[in-house]
């Protein structure tokens, strides 16, 4: 073997252990979520320290949401799938519900509830019903899906009550947050591609929802004035471009190797939420075009194994799940980093596990538990941890073993066509040997 490819069949070694997808999504993930909080407490220490007197306040409230997020993904990864399956539809109907009043009281101030465009408050609690419609319809469309089987290329089978259901989610989210709409059409789109939809009843859901996406623009006067200075940012420096020109001075000013963490001039107050949809730009700041890379190829991993856990996974809800997660997660970040450097419109939505936000932070460590539990899920995963046979202790403190695959839940697994092709080499074998015994 020559010294060339000695990295590549280690590289190889290390995939074909049974629990790399595992261990590749923990890695990456506790990266990211490491490198936000770090960059985080950098973006928001001036602006801390000048509002309440102390560096850390900003900080220190994004570590309590990431302490709690940890706790939902050790909790999301001990669920067993049915709980998944079995709360997509009340879910669904409670974010509905809860989006239906911000579009009707977008700014309210009652005591202790207050409303504010996309957030309802109760007291400390700030929730952001779009993050929980988000993963709502994801656990509800793989549902739907999978009951629906070998229909799913009916056109009929699908217009009720999927498209439906999924437009009026989308209309809600987007009416207050467009870029939070294309994400959940990222992410059902990825639900559809892994189902099996038709190429044509994909372009055609694409194609409604851009058309429904412009509209959107047009009706919102903010919207618009993104999409018009997107080209020519620099003829609206002095208000519809601001925010972009700055991100583009932070990202020229970072070079190759940054000005250096935590010493960004952009976060004095010249560039527009650095700590949130903007972080980016200040990565690129003060860590260079060497942070960007290793930002990229930790989503970039992230993504692989996210998609690996789709092909590898035996049941039909795990790889519908998993697909619609990464198309999220990798949706999203495209959608966030191309606003910053240039290559998409402004859509103000975070960077996932970086950006300054609770509500988000904690529905994607929560999705990221999920995805964990159907990683350990995978026939060769399964196995291997029960022939590890962990003691009591360490099944109770972080995860159950999974279920082994049994030969009725690999039937099952099996498409609609080879299902009834091996019951019809059952009846044939029945039927010969019913005439040889004759």
């Amino acid at each position: 073997m020559s010294e060339r490819s000695q990295p590549l069949a280690a590289l190889r070694g290390l995939l074909d252990r049974p629990l790399a997808s595992y261990y590749l999504l923990l890695s990456s993930a506790g990266l990211l979520v490491i490198i936000g909080l770090v960059m985080v407490f950098s973006a928001t220490m001036v602006e801390a320290y000048a509002e309440v007197g102390s560096s850390f306040a900003a900080i220190a409230k994004q570590a309590t949401w990431a302490v709690v997020g940890l706790f939902g993904f050790w909790f999301a990864q001990r669920l067993p799938v049915r709980t998944y399956r079995g709360i997509g539809r009340p879910l669904l109907v409670v974010s509905a519900i809860l989006l239906a009043v911000l579009v009707v009281f977008p700014y309210v101030n009652a005591g202790p509830l207050r409303t504010e465009e996309l957030w309802i408050i109760l007291g400390p609690i700030q929730v952001q019903p779009s993050e929980m419609a988000k993963f709502a319809l994801l656990l509800w469309g793989a549902d739907l899906l999978v009951r629906k089987g070998p229909k799913i290329a009916l056109w009929r089978e699908l217009a009720v009550p999927l498209f439906p259901t999924t437009a009026i989610i989308l209309v809600l989210v987007g009416f207050r947050d467009l870029g939070t709409m294309l994400i959940m059409l990222c992410m059902f789109m990825g639900l559809l591609w892994t189902a099996g939809v038709r190429l044509r009843l994909l372009g055609g859901m694409l194609s409604a929802g851009f058309v429904g996406a412009m509209v959107l623009v047009v009706l919102a006067s903010h919207r618009m004035e993104r999409f018009v200075s997107f080209q020519n940012p620099e003829d609206y420096a002095d208000d519809w471009g601001y925010q972009a020109i700055q991100g583009y001075y932070a990202i020229a000013d970072g070079g190759w190797f940054g000005v250096g963490l935590g010493e960004s001039k952009q976060k004095w107050e010249w560039l527009p939420n650095g700590h949130n949809d903007f972080i980016f730009a200040l990565i690129a700041e003060e860590l260079g075009l060497v942070g960007c890379a290793v930002i990229l190829a930790l989503f970039a991993v992230l993504t692989y194994a996210g998609l690996r856990i789709a092909r590898r996974v035996s049941d039909p809800f795990r790889r519908l799940v998993a697909a619609g997660a990464t198309f999220w997660l990798a949706g999203q970040a495209v959608i966030n980093i191309g606003g910053v450097v240039g290559l998409l419109p402004i859509t103000g939505v975070p960077l996932p596990l970086i950006s300054d936000g609770g509500s988000a932070l904690v529905v994607t460590l929560v999705l990221l538990g999920m995805l964990a539990s159907f990683a350990r899920a995978e026939p060769e995963a399964a196995a291997a941890l029960r022939a590890r046979n962990p003691g009591k202790w360490v099944r109770v403190l972080w995860a159950p073993l999974p279920p082994l695959q049994r030969g009725g839940d690999r039937e099952r697994a099996q498409p609609a066509r080879s299902r009834s092709r091996t019951d019809r080499d059952r009846s044939d074998r029945k039927r010969s040997d019913r005439n040889r015994t004759t």
